[in-house]
């Protein structure tokens, strides 16, 4: 079997048939791709066509036999000259790239040598005759009628990846008009915010286009790589792949049909043992007409070159001159998290299904093989049929595979892998059948747009478009009153952006891009100068900061992430006494002086992330209300406002008098799992930036593994690893002995075997 193997395939050799050059244009290259498949298609066609001529010849010398050997010469002639007449199409197919002169092909040979055999018998008689019709002559109509079914399979199958890879194609150029128009809309509101009487109005819809321009160019931009990968496939994998089976096709036929030969010779052998020596020099014959002789034939007469199509590029739209960079903004990267929250979950799943189909398909392909060799009885043309199945079964999956790792790659290469320590909402499809507002927008979730999504644990409502614009922010499973609460403040936050008031004019004025020409049209002077709309600009606070709640109001959540000018603050006086908890740590004691506290002075400043966090200015001077307990968080006292900070950013200060030593500060963390707090860190340009936050208090655990050999990936979906290397365990053996580790921020799996928990 090593000489089998080691033979040129379909696949390998014809991945067009040689039916075009360098010269031709992508639509023509692919033509001529398709036409190479059905140049072979054909020729496999006309040997399993060639079953019918054999059949029919075994049952005219079965009548034939009868009458003796006058007529045998006479059927041995006319089969000569058919044979003479397809000599080219069996041999070389319709259209060789070599003329083929006088060649013949293995099979073709092997039949010559049985006429010839042929004409020097005279003597046959009715049992003979018989035998033939039921031992040969009906066997032959039956494999080539299973080959027929199986050849059309091919030819459908072959189809069906044309139809696929055009549909890709015509999903990319979709996804293009939809970028095309996007950017349309974006230029004429651009151009009505030049001239309508309510600017602020217009600009804030300007924005909101430019969002959703640079949401529609991300999807164009995953399209486009996720169409090449997919054309890479078709063109390495797919059709290759095909053209092997349509040849193992024709070498299966070319076996059977040397089964039948040798029943027949055998008839012939026991009925005729005068002519034994003829019998004998056919037997030979026929056992060198390998299966793979005819196929090497055809190749060697269809070589040709191969031209692969060239990869899909970005088209920047007549109307938004722009490059092929992904936009990666703030708002930009909430729709890049969720793409890739959603391929990541997937991406497992599908990998594991992919592993399991292969080894499926390569048991049954071994079967296969051990029928061939005789070593196992089972009907090959049913393993060949279930066998297509499940490689169509593969095929599927593996494009779902293939799309969800290109996404994910696609994205983690622009920004990295931003669903770390995301919090994302527990969506549920929804029809709602009363009027809801979307919490993102603030629009109807009604009428024709009435299906969407809420969140189970918080009840977050959004159009079914707004889904993948939601940020990861769920503060988690919520009760009905807090869940009221929650949709207040998301509402209020969702109407500002649709009826902007005099703070979102002022922040627009000053934040907002230039509506000008020349940005519009320089799309790398507009994606420079783009500020980001979640940033929050830090600067001292005014004493109105400290004053008790009744003075100043603390802004909601979802509120406060949204940009708003700088406000005029009254300058209150301090609070009364009676407003001051005497027991907290801190407080002023009844005879005038303080309670032993320890002080602490920020090193840096801090923005909270979420509820429980406290906002606090570099410099500032806190009071510690609660020390470390080991997540890296302190508790401390602004003014009369309470809430976490990290550990690194605080100095203790020691207070006077004899008192134990405050404990040193807590190392910064070397990895946060908080991409909100990470988030509010990235400040106006000077402004100091502390360590990375530690996780908070509550959060999920990371686990790490450690690598006890060294291990070479066999493949894309596996880690490399050298000893002593550390990763993030992801998803733990399923029974595989395999794990899912993740090393700066890509997924994949190393053998369970060569890892250690640390």
């Amino acid at each position: 079997m090593a000489e089998a193997d080691a033979m040129p395939t379909f696949g390998a050799e014809l991945k067009v048939g040689g039916l075009f050059n360098i010269s031709l244009t992508p639509d023509l290259r692919d033509l001529a791709c398709q036409d190479g498949f059905k140049s072979a298609n054909a020729w496999v066609g006309h040997g399993i066509a060639w079953f019918e001529d054999i059949q029919q010849f075994y049952r005219e010398r079965a009548a034939i036999e009868k009458e003796y050997s006058q007529k045998l010469t006479l059927l041995a002639k006319k089969y000569f000259e058919k044979k003479n007449r397809k000599t080219s199409q069996l041999s070389v197919g319709d259209t060789p790239a070599m003329t083929p002169g006088s060649l013949e092909s293995a099979s073709l040979t092997t039949w010559t040598t049985q006429l010839t055999t042929l004409e020097s018998r005279a003597g046959e008689h009715d049992r003979y005759a018989t035998n033939l019709l039921s031992q040969v002559a009906e066997p032959l109509k039956f494999f080539g009628g299973r080959c027929e079914e199986l050849r059309k399979r091919h030819s459908d199958y072959a189809d069906k990846l044309e139809r696929e890879r055009e549909s890709s194609y015509a999903e990319l150029r979709k996804t293009k008009g939809k970028y095309d128009a996007v950017c349309q809309e974006v230029e004429a509101k651009r151009k009505k915010s030049e001239s309508h009487y309510d600017k602020a109005k217009a600009k804030s819809a300007y924005q909101q286009q430019v969002y959703e321009m640079n949401n529609a160019k991300n999807s164009y931009i995953i399209a486009i790589n996720v169409t090449n990968k997919q054309k890479e496939k078709y063109y390495h994998e797919y059709v290759p792949e095909i053209m092997d089976s349509l040849q193992d096709l024709n070498e299966f036929r070319t076996v059977k049909l040397n089964a039948l030969w040798v029943v027949a010779t055998q008839l012939e052998s026991v009925m005729l043992q005068q002519s034994n020596a003829l019998i004998e020099h056919q037997g030979t014959e026929i056992k060198r007409n390998l299966p793979h002789l005819d196929s090497m034939m055809y190749i060697q007469h269809n070589l040709g070159t191969f031209n692969e199509p060239p990869d899909k590029m970005f088209e920047p739209s007549p109307v938004w001159h722009d490059d092929g960079a992904m936009v990666v903004d703030e708002t930009a990267k909430i729709y890049l998290r969720n793409v890739l929250s959603k391929s990541k979950s997937q991406l497992g799943e599908l990998r594991r299904e992919v592993d399991k189909k292969r080894r499926e398909v390569e048991g049954l392909r071994r079967t296969k093989q051990r029928i061939r060799e005789g070593t196992e009885k089972k009907d090959e043309a049913e393993v060949v049929r279930i066998l297509f199945s499940m490689q169509e079964d593969l095929h599927s999956v593996d494009r779902q595979r293939l799309t969800a790792e290109v996404e994910t790659s696609t994205i983690t290469s622009v920004v990295g892998d931003v669903t770390l320590g995301a919090k994302n909402h527990n969506f549920k499809g929804q029809t709602f059948k009363i009027p809801t507002n979307c919490d993102l927008c603030g629009e109807r979730i009604w009428g024709l747009s009435a299906k969407g999504f809420d969140c189970r644990d918080c009840g977050y409502t959004c159009h079914s478009k707004c889904e993948m614009k939601v940020p990861a922010d769920c503060p988690g499973e919520q009760s009905k009153e807090d869940r009221k609460k929650l949709k207040v403040e998301r509402q209020d936050s969702a109407n500002k952006l649709l009826k902007p008031g005099a703070t979102m004019t002022s922040q627009t004025s000053s934040d907002g891009p230039d509506l000008t020409r020349s940005n519009t049209m320089n799309s790398l002077s507009s994606h420079s100068a783009r500020p980001s709309i979640s940033g929050s600009v830090s600067g001292p606070r005014s004493p109105a900061e400290d004053a008790p709640p009744e003075a100043a109001p603390r802004p909601s959540v979802s509120s406060a992430k949204a940009p708003s000018a700088a406000r005029k603050n009254r300058v209150m006086a301090p609070p009364p006494a009676a407003y001051v908890n005497n027991d907290a740590p801190g407080a002023a004691a009844p005879n005038g002086g303080e309670k032993n506290e320890k002080k602490g002075k920020m090193l840096y400043g801090f923005d909270s992330g979420s509820e429980g966090e406290l906002t606090v200015q570099e410099g500032r001077d806190v009071v510690l209300l609660e020390p470390d307990d080991g997540s890296g968080w302190l508790k401390v006292r602004a003014g009369y406002k309470e809430g976490l900070v990290p550990a690194s950013y605080v100095e203790i200060i020691e207070s006077p008098g004899p008192s134990a030593p405050a404990p040193s500060a807590r190392p910064s963390s070397t990895y946060s799992t908080s991409t909100t707090s990470s988030a509010a860190h990235s400040t106006a340009a000077g402004k100091k930036k502390g360590p990375t936050v530690a996780p908070r208090r509550g959060a999920k655990k990371l686990r790490y593994v450690e690598a006890v050999y060294e291990y070479a990936a066999q493949s894309e979906a596996e880690h490399s690893m050298v000893e002593g290397e550390r990763f993030v365990l992801v998803t733990e053996d399923p029974g595989d002995g395999w794990v899912e580790v993740e090393k700066a921020g890509v997924t994949a799996s190393v053998p369970a075997s060569y890892i250690q928990a640390v």
